[in-house]
């Protein structure tokens, strides 16, 4: 059974027509009171942006990435970011419409995106960061069967566009997964 078609969605890439939709989603999704509609905010530890249409429009026009985007009914519910990165590919950029959140859709997206990295690029295996607080977000990903490898990078505090850290030990933790 194709998951896609048995859920309603339909997979794309990205356009630059979708920028305004899609900064709006994953703002919706990380920061402010709507994302508290969903599971996966971080409005009590970043305030500000997490994005912008600069950031955006990035990832849709970089030669090894694809912003994979997700509607249901003609409209954007969900996102994220795959980029090619020789033996490996890199998830970013996950969100997924706070009112949808808890549904199981954010199960069939990550399998699409591993999918896509695994049968199109031949990678071996998916990489993503995290900030490492997030644990309940990091728990979600080991039950789909990545790892905590505990290897940190810094938060990048002082550049508002990646918001306004409300904790001062913020940091980056990559988690991997195996694809074969």
């Amino acid at each position: 059974m194709d998951t896609a078609a048995s859920t309603g969605l339909t997979f794309r890439d990205a356009t630059d027509s979708d920028v305004d939709a899609l900064v709006a989603l994953i703002e919706s999704a990380y920061r402010g009171d709507s994302s508290r509609t969903g599971w996966t905010t971080e409005a009590d530890i970043l305030e500000g942006q997490r994005t912008d249409p600069e950031g955006v429009l990035a990832v849709i026009n970089s030669p090894d990435s694809r912003l994979l985007t997700v509607e249901r009914d003609g409209a954007v519910v969900a996102c994220c970011q795959l980029e090619h990165r020789g033996d490996h590919a890199y998830f970013g950029m996950f969100a997924v419409s706070p009112t949808l959140q808890g549904g199981g859709l954010g199960k069939v997206i990550i399998a699409e995106a591993e999918r896509h990295a695994r049968e199109i690029w031949g990678v071996a295996e998916m990489c993503m960061t995290v900030i490492s607080v997030r644990d309940d977000l990091i728990a979600w990903y080991e039950r789909r069967g990545y790892r905590r490898t505990g290897k940190m990078t810094p938060f990048p505090y002082g550049d508002e566009r990646f918001g306004i850290p409300q904790r001062d030990d913020l940091q980056f933790e990559l988690l991997v997964k195996p694809l074969a």
